[in-house]
């Protein structure tokens, strides 16, 4: 199952060390823990269509929607009623190997529908991350205050501090 949590890991998936992009996600094995930890399978094919899904919800995240790519992903796929016997629930069938990157996907879009505006890349153009903003204002700018929001902090006062006029 892919919940918020989830779906900021995928995202964050890509980030900046040392100055340099990493995909954590570029390992078989890596991926495959994390796709068996939200109820996919680990296989190849499985893989491929999850990074095909992350790379296309980070675009869409930063501009405009991949929509082509987005429906290829969703191909196939459907939402069924099964009803209990005190409720109703939707179950997601679809080709196996797309499931997950499915679920991915929805999720995605469920996050734009409750929470609009919400989900945002970190404002340090430097960094790769990507922030879910809870703060009842809205305002949340960085990833991590602890980490890009000091460090552009500190860069704007020292650009302050060496425009002003010394006396």
């Amino acid at each position: 199952m892919i919940d918020e949590q989830a779906l900021l890991e995928a995202l964050n998936s890509t980030p900046v060390v040392d100055g340099r992009p990493h995909d954590l996600w570029a390992d078989d094995t890596t991926l495959g823990r994390w796709a068996r930890r939200h109820g996919g399978p680990g296989d190849q094919p499985a893989l491929e269509w999850l990074r095909r899904a992350r790379d296309a919800l980070q675009a869409a995240t930063h501009g405009p929607v991949p929509q082509a790519e987005l429906q290829r992903i969703l191909a196939g796929v459907h939402r069924l009623p099964e009803v209990g016997a005190s409720d109703l629930r939707w179950r997601l069938r679809g080709p196996p190997e797309r499931m997950l990157a499915a679920e991915l996907v929805l999720a995605w879009y469920d996050l734009q529908e409750r929470r609009p505006g919400r989900l945002r890349p970190c404002g340090n153009d430097e960094c790769r991350l990507f922030l879910l903003d809870r703060s009842r204002a809205n305002t949340a700018r960085w990833c991590s205050m602890k980490t890009c929001g000091n460090r552009l902090k500190a860069r704007r006062h020292q650009e302050r501090t060496r425009q002003e006029p010394r006396t």
